[in-house]
């Protein structure tokens, strides 16, 4: 398989308590060895970047690192740990997860997910961390299941 949708959530953070983290490193890592859909970034502009410019890690040393040492997700967090001197910035990590947690998408891009959901648009789910896990099995679903 070539092409797998990343499922991890945007919402699960792993042992440092980063939101987005295991995400990110999903992503980057089929990206590493060709297997990210095409229409997923190995780390793009959003919460990727989000991720990265509050562990002030540089997204290119962020991937080269992934490319070159494959790491498992706990071997990751401890490679950010030792980028940070052992420690991150606690409150750098609060206001990055009240961010993920907070961030909503445009009105548009609201209606054009839950429509291609089947949902209606009734201001009920606003959020983009719960409209992007919608997104995400639904293309998942149609590419895995419906083939």
């Amino acid at each position: 398989m070539s092409d797998i949708i990343p499922t991890i959530t945007s919402g699960i953070a792993g042992p440092l308590g980063v939101l987005h983290l295991p995400r990110l490193w999903q992503k980057a890592s089929l990206g590493a060895v060709g297997k990210l859909h095409s229409d997923y970034p190995a780390s793009g502009a959003g919460f990727d970047q989000m991720t990265l410019d509050a562990l002030g890690i540089n997204r290119e040393t962020f991937l080269d690192y992934i490319k070159a040492s494959k790491p498992s997700y706990t071997q990751l967090e401890q490679w950010i740990l030792d980028q940070k001197g052992g420690a991150l910035d606690d409150a750098a990590v609060e206001k990055h997860n009240d961010a993920v947690v907070g961030y909503n998408h445009t009105d548009d891009t609201r209606g054009a997910i839950l429509k291609a959901v089947g949902i209606a648009d009734n201001g009920a789910i606003l959020d983009a961390v719960n409209l992007n896990n919608l997104e995400d099995w639904q293309d998942f679903y149609a590419q895995q299941i419906q083939g």
